[in-house]
């Protein structure tokens, strides 16, 4: 059955690949850096639904990708993308498929922490590989240690205020 994108739909995948790029900003440097751009990745999933947040992390994603500095520290281009944290948000793109895909099969928190899960391993892979293409080698366990342990509370909470806010938001978004 196809389903047509109106004006509106276009609207809030807009906003929330805007979201999304504010979000990025929020930053705290590390080797992956802290941002809140998950949170805001979980709340255009929790509130635009799996179609629709799709077509917003895609968006975000393509905004960097075209060059503009929507990325964490201000970074955008293909160069970010392909460098070693690349992997993480084109992560968030298959954690929004993944979200799509099960929808209405699996409860929502659920699905989030799969599609976590999935980004992690992703962006954990693509790290190990492009670290190593440098010239220095790094395990994958090393890898998550440093790219990931760090960010397993502090996703969680995110995860859990996107949860509660989208729920609160959600009752005004017609």
């Amino acid at each position: 059955m196809k389903q047509n994108i109106t004006v509106r739909d276009m609207a809030y995948i807009a906003l929330m690949a805007v979201v999304i790029a504010l979000c990025s900003w929020i930053s705290v440097p590390a080797a992956v850096p802290f941002t809140m751009q998950t949170f805001a990745v979980f709340c255009a999933l929790l509130l635009l639904g799996g179609r629709r947040g799709t077509f917003a992390v895609a968006l975000y994603i393509l905004l960097g990708a075209f060059g503009l500095p929507v990325f964490s520290g201000f970074r955008g281009g293909i160069g970010a993308l392909l460098g070693p944290t690349g992997g993480y948000i084109v992560g968030f793109l298959l954690c929004a498929v993944l979200y799509w895909i099960f929808e209405g099969k699996l409860k929502d928190i659920v699905l989030l922490i799969i599609g976590n899960l999935v980004c992690y391993l992703f962006g954990t892979v693509w790290f190990v590989y492009v670290y190593s293409s440098g010239g220095k080698a790094i395990t994958f366990g090393a890898a998550l240690m440093l790219c990931v342990v760090p960010y397993l509370l502090p996703d969680a909470i995110k995860m859990l205020l996107a949860f509660v806010l989208s729920r609160r938001v959600k009752k005004l978004i017609p």
